[in-house]
Parts: C-alpha cells; structure tokens; sequence
C-alpha cells in the first residue's frame, strides 16, 4: 500500500472553479483500486469547513504567515481530508482566489505558500500513525511545497501536476523572508522567473517528477508557444516529464442513469433529450445540427472564433445553445449573437444540471480551444454521444479521433478535428460536422464509437499508481 498527500486548491464536491477541482475529487477513489490511500489536504475555505462540522483538529500552530492555525481531519462525500483551518487566509467571502470584485486577493502568495508548507510539514512528520510515502502537488498553489522538503533536508518524493501553464504563480522577490522561501533557490536554475518567484517553477524544479494531464499537451510545453516562458525548464527535465490523461467520473456523467434527463442507451435515445432542450431553450427546429458550448468564456477557450465562424452554421440549418461566463466582453457579445440569431440561445452563468442537459440533448458539442491541457466536456460528449468538434491541441487531440477519410472507412472516428486554430479553419469544421450530420448511419456510427471510448479513470490511475511506485520508498 503506497500512502499518498494530494495537495491542491479546489477539489469537488466542496470547491470548484474549474477541471483542476474535478480531477483532485476523482483521483482519490480510482488510485484505491491501485492500491493508493490517497489523502487530500485542502485550504479551511468557509464552504470546506462547513461541510466537514464534526472534523477533528490533529494539529496547531500558534503563527503561521500572520496567524493561528489547526490541521483538521474529517470525511465528506467519500474523501479522507486535512483542512488547513487559518481564519486569517481563508475565512473570507468570494472564491478560492478572487475576491468579491473579481479581484485577485492580494495575499495569495501567502495562503497558498500556507497550504505548500503544510503540505511539506505533513510530509517530513505526518499526521498521528498516517505518513505518506509521497507528495502530490497541483499546480502553482501547491508547486512551493517540494522547496520546502528540500530547504529542510527532508528526503521525501514529490509529483508536481501542471492543469495549466499560464498560470505561474508569480510573487515579488521581497516575499522570500516573509514566506520562509530559502535564498539559494531564488536563481535561475531555481525558481527565480525573470526577476520574480514563480511557485510553479519552484515544484517543477524541485518535484521528483513532473506530469501534465495529457500527453500532447506534455510534448507542447517543451515549445515556446505554449510553455508560458518555462518550455526550458520542461526541456531541461527531459524524461521526468510524462503526460497522463484526466478521466471523469462515470457514474455522474452516465446518459443511462442520468436524473437530469431522459435516460438513454443509444444514439437513438437521444431524440427526447434533444427535443426538450430545444423547448428548454426556445430553439426553432431545423435540419443541420443541434451544436452545445459550455464553457468559460475566454479567450484561451476559443469563443471568439465561434463567433465569427457561427454564420457558417446558421447557413446550413444548424444551431447553437451556449451555457458559460466569463469575459464581459464575450458575454456582451455571446448576448448580441442569441439577438441577432433566432437558432442562437445562450444562457450566461453556471447551471450543473442544465449542463447535463445541453451535452445530452445536443446533436454536437464544440471545443474550439487555443490550448486545452486537457479539456473534460468533450469527454462528456463522447459519452452522451454527443459529436465533439475539437481544436487539435493539447487533450483535445489525444481524445478524439478525427472523422477523416481513412478514420470513417476504418470506422474508429469519434469527432472533428480542426487545425490551425482559426475562425475560418472552425467553420470548415462547422461545414464537415453538418456533412455528416446529413448521413444519418456515418453520424450514427461516430456517436456509437464516442459512446464506447474509454473515458474513465481506469488508464489513467494505473499510469499514476505505477508512477507513484517508481519513486515511492518504504519509510
């Protein structure tokens, strides 16, 4: 049995602002089957304490970063926990990382060095009986915790996960002192980022090893265009890096058993789902495809390119259903094209269970992301059955096999790819979708294969239990 600490900002059911959360809820179960006790430590945000009430504190500290502190243990929603209870971090309103405004809390770089240095403390003395054998970080948040082990001589094997490159985690050099941060790291072969402390480089530096939640996005981070300045250091780390796909959870995303909709076995069952969101979101009918986004709105996830591509899909009869926030401009934007546009419906904000319903009623869903590390909806649409149309990047491009010629004579295709990630290169891929939507077998036949793909956590936890084993020693 290999104990493991994962270690990250968010994680569902209890907080969620994105994938991250999604994957740090899910591990935990599919790595037991592997033979991991996995643990997870979370920051004392207000939804996190109150849903572990009877949580017990197993350990305090009189100071840390400007105030008391406790280590809480407790159970909620299947998961083993460590709640790192500080009141003068995180019991606040807002989210994980913003404030009400919308504004980053200007004392990040102290409640999540917090959470990288209980992390670490955990590590090097463990909890009562519990130690683990290894530490697994996510992403910037957690990415101080394998500087910490090592400032303190502690031998203890770490896994550094990047969810995403773009963000770094950047804190002025003058903070060193302040977040107990040794000097001799501050260096370009260290965690020094052009003048500044970068938490993410710290646990790519220092983590034993490094992996990303797909392959192809692994092999895109070693290039300039998408390793946000720190392509060296993945280049540097060489064959320490490795990319293992995210899963979902199969039980929640089931068109089977699903309580949000109609359920279904088969394509063909798709038609009351289909008809009800139409209803649902006042759609006239029409012969092209019925398409879904949901998304944040932004330009990484490419919703200003649909923009201008979503003419070519009026025109053949297809039409759209958006469910996403974001940016206020493409909010503005998305609200003007459901105006200009009788087969355009878009609902701003976040709905779970009108998710559901959007990826099971629509004929397609569309990704058209600049980078995706991994993406999940389109895993959620191979699963319903629901024909994603993909940018050829990142975990879009290891997840969807592309409906081409060799593909659909094969009888393996799953989606549409397109590349370069463009508007009219979107709206070729609109045209493509709506030539096979007019063959109902060949449409059919992509909807059977996305729904028998494997989607799950299965692959994906072996890869990472066998990881653990590489570098894990008996203690």
């Amino acid at each position: 049995m290999i104990r493991a600490l994962s270690v990250a900002s968010e994680c569902v059911p209890l907080v969620k602002t994105g994938g991250l959360a999604d994957v740090v809820g899910a591990l935990p179960a599919a790595l037991a089957a592997e033979g991991v006790e996995m643990r997870v430590l979370l920051p004392g945000y207000r939804p996190v304490l109150a849903a572990l009430p009877k949580a017990e504190p197993v350990w305090h500290g009189d100071d840390l970063f400007g105030g008391p502190v406790r280590l809480l243990q407790g159970t909620t929603a299947g998961l083993s926990l460590f709640v790192l209870d500080a009141p003068h971090l995180y019991d606040r309103p807002g989210g994980p990382y913003l404030d009400e405004a919308g504004q980053d809390w200007p004392d990040n770089d102290m409640r999540f060095a917090a959470l990288s240095w209980m992390a670490a403390r955990i590590g090097a003395e463990g909890v009562g009986d519990w130690r683990p054998d290894l530490v697994h970080c996510h992403d910037w948040q957690a990415g101080l915790a394998p500087i910490y082990l090592k400032a303190w001589g502690v031998d203890l094997p770490s896994v550094m996960t990047v969810h995403n490159m773009a963000f770094r985690g950047l804190i002025p050099p003058e903070r060193l002192a302040a977040l107990a941060l040794p000097g001799w790291a501050f260096q370009p072969d260290g965690m020094e980022f052009y003048g500044q402390i970068s938490a993410l480089k710290a646990g790519l530096v220092y983590g034993w090893k490094v992996t990303t939640v797909s392959p192809t996005y692994a092999r895109e981070l070693a290039g300039p265009d998408f390793g946000a300045g720190l392509d060296g250091v993945i280049r540097a780390r060489g064959a320490d890096v490795s990319g293992i796909l995210n899963g979902i959870d199969e039980a929640m995303w089931n068109p089977a058993t699903d309580p949000h909709i109609s359920p279904y076995k088969a394509p063909r069952g798709k038609a009351k789902a289909r008809a009800a969101l139409v209803g649902e979101m006042g759609l006239p009918e029409g012969d092209g495809p019925l398409c879904v986004v949901v998304s944040r709105l932004s330009e990484q996830k490419g919703l200003d390119l649909l923009l201008e591509a979503l003419p070519r899909l009026i025109v053949r009869g297809g039409r759209l259903a958006l469910l996403g926030s974001g940016d206020p401009a493409l909010e503005a934007a998305w609200r003007d094209a459901a105006e200009a546009h009788p087969g355009v419906a878009v609902r701003i904000g976040y709905d779970e269970a009108l998710s559901h319903r959007m990826i099971a009623g629509g004929d397609a869903i569309l990704v058209p992301s600049r980078f995706e590390p991994c993406g999940l909806t389109q895993l959620y649409g191979l699963r319903y059955g629901t024909v994603p149309v993909v940018a050829r990047t990142g975990g879009l491009a290891d997840t969807v096999i592309d409906a081409n010629p060799a593909a659909l004579a094969a009888g393996v295709a799953t989606g549409v790819q397109f590349a370069p990630v463009t508007a009219g290169a979107l709206a070729t891929a609109l045209d493509r979708l709506c030539d096979l939507h007019a063959d109902p077998a060949t449409f059919q036949k992509i909807q059977r294969n996305g729904m028998r793909a494997p989607v799950g956590w299965g692959v994906s936890a072996a890869a990472y239990a066998a990881l653990y084993r590489e570098i894990a020693r008996p203690r």
